[in-house]
């Protein structure tokens, strides 16, 4: 899972880029990086590590301009090392840059294509330079001196034809625009909106609507699946539809974990889904279990909290705040390798004793993946003088790896792979799990939006919308993206790093 943001402006366009991607680093905490156009020029700044950290008052002056893009990373595909930092950049044809959010389910098949048929090299092993390559290669083939806004289409279409799987991109064209585009399926998202000024209209496109909030553009809509939309550098706006075959199945776990609850994505507002999330765990608590002896609910900071208070309120039950966040500790999921995910839970957390001593405390959690963290936290409260630990997640088991842009590509590294609920129970040590259906957790998020027919929920039910993805590609994504085969990648690309700079 990635963030991704596109400005074009009437005057320099670095501060906004970058308080978007503070607004979005919950998307991404492993690299950050910006590139602007100025005239024909692109200054360009990536490194690993979060926005803060990346982008000095220095850099910040060289990034002039008064359009660009940015993105910040979560690493799902490839590796950590900072050569896989976004945006990437290709100088032919016109000099193209590109950030995505997302994975391609083909991508080594592309690359193939890539190198034989097309004759270009990819030099890491990220899809999202293969996309960017597919790109150039669709636009290079139109043989045009000067570029038209139908030759941009044209080539977004060639894209759709050859990439699959999940994609929103970015794509800057030097001296021309900015591009905007989302797969046929629209699984991960993208928004547009504009900002009146006193020289005319401006224009963002971002993951999320909340980048547009804090930067005063009103969201105009959605990017549809298989639409791009395309801002040229005069501002003059333009979309079309790209894709022939268009089904929109947005993913659910956006709505669960990923987005924030201030966002609106596909015309839902993440807030209220996860309120309605609360609901329908609170009825199936009261028609499973309709003697319970909860006494509290406690929220797992920070992205439960909207679900379990709406649960502590159909419950009526206590609502406490039991866990104070070290704000300044990354988020657990989406850090690179295990070993590290666990020695951040105690860091990150600490109980308040009070809410816990001599009570039947029910935990909430968005949901429960590799469940490192949440046997850690139910160990916390019964370390706190819990008398008894009740679990519920608002998203139903994990059982099936995700490929189409979140990290959960190891089957067996997920904690209800292969187990009931009764003995993922047994395993995190809780007295008592409850799991939303996946019904109810649909139902919960299509109602804020009932023209949206359906939504990828392969993590949960094993069926990938794509229709590309079986059992070989499944253990071929398990054995190069589990986590000791991550780390090996990493430590090579470390020596690597190190011998570079010696």
């Amino acid at each position: 899972m990635c963030g991704i943001a596109g400005i074009v402006a009437h005057q320099n366009v670095n501060q906004d880029l970058y308080d978007a991607l503070t607004v979005l680093q919950h998307r991404g905490q492993d690299a950050a990086g910006i590139v602007t156009c100025q005239g024909n020029r692109l200054h360009l700044r990536k490194d690993n590590g979060l926005a803060r950290d990346v982008f000095t008052s220095g850099e910040m002056l060289r990034l002039k301009g008064t359009m660009g893009i940015g993105h910040v990373r979560y690493p799902t595909a490839g590796c950590t090392s900072s050569a896989e930092a976004q945006p990437f950049y290709v100088n032919s044809p016109f000099g193209l840059t590109l950030a995505h959010n997302g994975n391609l389910t083909n991508a080594e098949e592309l690359k193939k294509q890539l190198f034989v048929d097309d004759q270009r090299h990819i030099n890491t092993d990220s899809d999202s330079e293969v996309l960017l390559n597919i790109f150039a290669h669709e636009l290079q083939q139109l043989r045009k001196l000067r570029l038209s806004v139908d030759d941009v289409f044209k080539a977004v279409s060639a894209v759709h034809k050859r990439c699959r799987g999940a994609y929103a991109a970015v794509v800057m064209i030097a001296g021309f625009g900015i591009l905007g585009f989302r797969d046929p399926h629209g699984i991960r998202p993208a928004v547009f909106g504009a900002r009146e000024t006193d020289q005319g209209n401006e224009y963002m496109i971002a993951s999320e609507s909340v980048a547009l909030d804090v930067l005063g553009f009103e969201l105009i809509r959605d990017i549809e699946p298989g639409e791009a939309v395309f801002i040229e550098a005069s501002g003059q706006l333009h979309t079309r539809q790209c894709a022939v075959n268009i089904e929109k199945t947005p993913c659910i776990f956006e709505f669960v974990y990923f987005a924030r609850p201030d966002s609106i994505l596909d015309n839902i507002s993440v807030y209220k889904a996860r309120l309605r999330m609360g609901e329908k765990l609170a009825e199936k608590i009261q028609r499973t279990w309709s003697d319970h002896d909860i006494d509290v609910v406690i929220p797992i900071p920070d992205t439960s909290r909207t679900s379990a208070l709406q649960m502590a309120n159909e419950l009526g039950v206590k609502f406490r705040e039991g866990f104070i966040k070290n704000r300044y500790i990354g988020r657990t999921f989406i850090m690179p390798r295990q070993q590290m995910r666990k020695k951040s839970v105690r860091q990150k957390l600490n109980p308040i004793g009070l809410e816990f001593n001599g009570k039947n405390v029910l935990l909430v959690d968005d949901s429960v993946v590799r469940g490192t963290t949440s046997q850690q936290i139910i160990q916390m409260a019964r370390d706190a003088g819990a008398k008894k630990v009740y679990f519920a997640s608002a998203a139903p088991p994990v059982r099936y790896p995700n490929v189409y842009g979140i990290d959960m590509p190891a089957a067996h590294e997920l904690i209800a792979h292969g187990r009931s609920e009764e003995q993922i129970c047994d395993e995190m040590g809780a007295d008592r799990m409850i799991y939303q259906d996946l019904d109810d957790l649909i139902d919960a998020v299509r109602k804020g939006n009932p023209e949206i027919k359906g939504f990828d929920t392969s993590c949960f039910s094993n069926e990938y919308c794509t229709g590309d993805v079986n059992n070989a590609y499944l253990e071929r994504i398990e054995g190069l993206r589990n986590d000791d085969a991550q780390a090996a990648r990493n430590a090579e690309n470390f020596i690597i790093e190190m011998s570079n700079s010696a």
